[in-house]
């Protein structure tokens, strides 16, 4: 039944959303780099990767550059309209088609790059590629501001990797083990509501079983 509310609720955003897409994909083309599109290799099902579809935000060469793959606040390799594109969310919309070839779904696991990935313990990978990637999913919404969260830590990628994978590893596994239509529908909501309100706490009073964050990450992530 996910496939099909998958397949489904993608055409529809699809439809709605072409007239503020055209207009994205024009100014796109004629600023920057000229890219439309940035496709970048993630992990997928069963631990097999497929090609990721965003909206160009950054350098061409970006992954190359300062921080690689983890992207920090005032992040210089940002192209000026991607600031814009990355805090709406709108660089994401291209995985819906992504969603309809079958490579994510509309709700699930974040899907990493392999760098990223490899910072997740055994544990956690054997449980998260068990089912498709998100294009949402409680991972993405408990660390929708990222980017700020590990501004100003001098060695930001060993902080991600000692502090915000681990916790983040957690809540991916809490979504595997209770996956089902009720957390779908929930989690759809409540990454509606939090685009509109970022600050919000809703999906810690949505879940009461969520696991709750260690000391060091509980106060910024707002619990």
């Amino acid at each position: 039944m996910q496939r099909f509310f998958d397949i489904a609720l993608s055409l529809l955003a699809l439809l709605v959303l072409s007239p503020l897409l055209i207009p994205v994909l024009i100014i796109l083309r004629l600023s920057g780099e000229g890219e439309i599109f940035y496709v970048q290799q993630r992990v997928g099902r069963s631990g097999k990767l497929f090609g990721l579809l965003k909206l160009a935000t950054m350098l061409k060469n970006s992954p190359n550059l300062a921080t690689g793959t983890v992207t920090v606040k005032d992040d210089p390799r940002v192209l000026p309209i991607g600031r814009f594109l990355r805090k709406t969310k709108l660089n994401e919309l291209p995985q819906l088609i992504n969603i309809l070839k079958g490579d994510m779904s509309i709700i699930g696991p974040r899907p990493q790059t392999q760098r990223c990935f490899d910072a997740f313990s055994e544990a956690v990978q054997e449980q998260v590629i068990k089912v498709r990637p998100g294009l949402s999913g409680i991972g993405s919404i408990v660390f929708r501001d990222e980017e700020n969260l590990m501004h100003g830590h001098v060695e930001q990628e060993r902080y991600y990797d000692e502090v915000i994978a681990p916790y983040k590893g957690v809540l991916e596994e809490w979504y595997v083990a209770n996956q089902g239509l009720r957390s779908y529908f929930m989690l759809i909501v409540i990454t509606a509501w939090v685009v509109i309100s970022p600050r919000s706490s809703i999906v810690w009073q949505a879940f009461d079983n969520l696991p709750r964050p260690p000391a060091g990450l509980a106060e910024v992530l707002g619990t």
